[in-house]
């Protein structure tokens, strides 16, 4: 359950995608910085894609259904399950005040000794008490508070439940002891029993609801399994299962993932510690807002003709854009983005920043702009895998996943800028292939997790780094990072206006 759209995979025990539909669904903007999504429109999108996944397929042998998808969206429900108001998701940023209090009075430390993280503007937390302190009618109806996935799995099964690593991303649980925060949940004003159960990501939370298995025509003893925060099943589908191992997904957002055995809290909360959906081990996160979202801005603005002669030629409007950006040398001409269209997460902390492109001059084309866009998701994604690695977290090996990830001059610079080899799965859909992953395993196909990635993963492509290209993209990496503070006080203050 993507931010934009839907993806549904079928795939078999060797991790062989048989079959895969998708569709998309609008974002809503009521406010600048503000993000919503109607939830029945992910069900709808489930209604109308399972019917094409399983056209002309015997789906007799089915055994599990896994769902996986974007982290933190605020889905509230009243007492008849009905939608009480449209899901605000991860990269809405209306909750400054409340963060604001969380941070400040509540305080940083104690935030984090509760749930081993600070308070975000994306996370969700923040914004129950801004339903309560703006819809109060709408907050007085609440009785469920949920996920954007576990809507889904509650469709499925009539279940109310949730993974310990998506519910790590609420600012709600109590991340080093895997169980509700009573003091998080107080201070929201929310009860237990207004929280969906928690479970393992593998474990099984029912069987198909037999009205729902007639509808897609598949036995009513298929099993659901509590799935996982799109980034834990990302790192559940490219193997990310062990210490010392990474991966960097180029989505709508952009993630550098480590997995870690121990539980490592960063004290300045830059970075984020969850659950992961490895039984008894944690994951650190670094999180860019706006990675995909950055190039599919672009594309939707200001490439039409790119995208008119890749519909002719039958390929990806992104292919040709690719095409384009490799013809311009590292650093785009003197040209520089910064990713900041929806504020940032890591390493800023800061929902008023915004993007922008610095270095602009009558010599540049759209090719350069298209390839400034990539460097500068490309810059910010090193931002978070330096803090990662300056906790003390070693990073060996290094995967890409997401769109993005498909990009062989993504994954370049990516390989450039760590210094290290980027390597791809075979299955090109990681948060995907992982929910699968995890259902075998909950419907007993395999006995653990890590078991399950040896028997159904592969390693595909590996980009290997380069010294020159290295050396001439620090360059421009070390004057991208001097930017922010460049541009900082001026965003606030625009968005003071």
């Amino acid at each position: 359950l993507g931010t934009s759209s839907l993806k549904l995979l079928l795939v078999d025990d060797k991790g062989a995608v048989i079959k895969e539909a998708s569709r998309e669904y609008p974002l809503i903007f009521p406010h600048p910085g503000w993000s919503e999504q109607d939830p029945a429109l992910w069900w709808k999108a489930v209604e109308e894609t399972m019917p094409e996944l399983l056209e002309g397929i015997d789906a007799s042998p089915v055994k599990g259904i896994g769902a996986g998808g974007q982290m933190h969206g605020l889905v509230v429900l009243d007492k008849d399950d009905n939608i009480i108001r449209p899901a605000i998701l991860w990269n809405d940023g209306r909750t400054q005040k409340e963060v604001d209090f969380l941070n400040n009075e509540i305080g940083k430390g104690k935030l984090s000794d509760m749930t081993a993280n600070i308070a975000f503007a994306g996370f969700t937390a923040p914004k129950i008490l801004w339903v309560k302190a703006n819809e109060p009618e709408q907050y007085a109806k609440i009785a469920k508070v949920m996920l954007p996935k576990d809507y889904i799995n509650y469709k499925l099964t009539g279940v109310h439940c949730c993974d310990y690593s998506d519910a790590a991303g609420m600012l709600l649980l109590d991340v080093k002891n895997k169980c509700w925060s009573k003091q998080m949940l107080d201070i929201c004003g929310i009860t237990e029993n207004q929280m969906p159960k928690l479970f393992e990501s593998y474990e099984t939370v029912g069987t198909v609801l037999p009205e729902i298995a007639d509808k897609f025509g598949i036995s009513g003893d298929v099993k659901v399994c509590a799935g996982a925060g799109d980034n834990a099943a990302a790192a559940v589908g490219t193997g990310i299962v062990s210490d010392g191992k990474a991966f960097t997904t180029i989505g709508t957002s952009g993630v550098v993932f480590a997995h870690t055995s121990s539980v490592q809290i960063d004290p300045k909360g830059i970075v984020h510690t969850f659950c992961c959906a490895v039984p008894g081990c944690w994951h650190i996160m670094g999180v860019t807002q706006a990675a995909g979202l950055s190039l599919k801005w672009f594309r939707d603005n200001f490439c039409k003709e790119e995208m008119d002669e890749a519909e002719k030629q039958g390929v990806n409007e992104y292919f040709l854009m690719d095409k384009m950006a490799e013809q311009i040398p590292i650093g785009s001409d003197k040209l520089i983005y910064l990713p900041y269209l929806m504020g940032e997460r890591t390493p800023h902390l800061d929902p008023d920043i915004r993007g922008t492109f610095f270095g602009l001059s009558a010599m540049h084309t759209k090719a350069h702009f298209i390839r400034a866009v990539m460097e500068g998701v490309a810059f910010s994604l090193r931002d978070c895998k330096n803090i990662i690695s300056e906790m003390g977290t070693d990073i060996s090996d290094m995967m890409a996943c997401g769109g993005g990830g498909t990009s062989k001059l993504w994954r370049s610079m990516l390989a450039d800028l760590y210094s290290c080899p980027v390597k791809t799965v075979g299955c090109k859909e990681g948060p995907a292939l992982g929910v699968a992953i995890l259902a075998f395993v909950g419907a007993g196909v395999y006995e653990s997790v890590e078991s399950a990635c040896e028997a159904m993963i592969s390693t595909d492509k590996t980009q290997e780094p380069d010294a020159q290209r290295t050396a001439e993209y620090e360059k421009y990496y070390q004057l991208y990072t001097k930017l922010y503070g460049s541009v900082a006080d001026n965003c606030r203050e625009l968005a003071s206006l």
